[in-house]
């Protein structure tokens, strides 16, 4: 009985928070979207002449591998390393592209209007990340500490969230009374704290308390 390739369990695992299948590289902006997806949550892998399906096409030619190249190098910032493995299969070529969890997040690429953003890896989808997210990553690197004054409006999000599933910026802001600036800073500190986290989906942002 021949041993089944490696390539083939990662497939039939389907796409998933990292996994990711990519019948072929013909836009380097969108193939930095997945990139920078990957790099700002928890790494993942690319499989280059890989359908939907997950069966086999193989990659058409080498031109793939420079346009995943130029994805990296120029058009995103800063830039996603990755390492690739190739693997034939059938006599079809596939590219496995990894891609680490990054430490140095964010990183951003073109949107589809061009505008450098950052982007979060939610199941099998690449959605971009809010701004509270990205100052999230940004203070963990700046790293200068956090200070917590709890007033009104901090207690007001912890009680609201004791008896309810999550809350969104909106509903948080109008509720307490509070400025935009003092919402969105409430909230950087409390997920900095570990206190709440943010939940990132195709139809909403919002904050949930941090199980332990």
């Amino acid at each position: 009985m021949s041993k089944l390739h490696p390539l083939i369990k990662l497939i039939e695992e389907g796409e998933h928070q990292q996994l990711d299948f990519k019948f072929a590289v013909n836009d380097s902006r969108k193939i930095a979207r997945s990139l920078s997806a990957f790099a700002n949550t928890d790494g993942g892998k690319l499989l280059i002449g890989v359908k939907d399906n997950g069966k086999i096409a193989g990659i058409r030619s080498a031109e793939e591998f420079y346009m995943l190249q130029a994805a990296s190098e120029l058009y995103t910032n800063p830039k996603v390393p990755f390492t690739v493995k190739s693997h034939i299969i059938d006599k079809k070529e596939v590219l496995e592209v990894i891609i680490e969890k990054s430490k140095n997040k964010p990183h951003t690429a073109p949107d589809e209007k061009g505008n450098m953003k950052a982007f979060v890896r939610v199941n099998d989808e690449n959605l971009l990340a809010n701004g509270i997210l990205v100052k999230v990553w940004q203070a963990k690197k700046d790293d200068f500490g956090v200070k917590i004054h709890y007033a009104k409006a901090e207690k007001f999000l912890l009680t609201f969230l004791e008896k309810n599933p999550f809350i969104t910026f909106s509903k948080f802001r109008k509720s307490a009374g509070i400025s935009f600036q003092e919402a969105e800073k409430i909230l950087i500190d409390f997920i900095l704290l570990e206190i709440i986290k943010i939940e990132i989906t195709k139809d909403l942002i919002c904050y949930k308390i941090k199980s332990k």
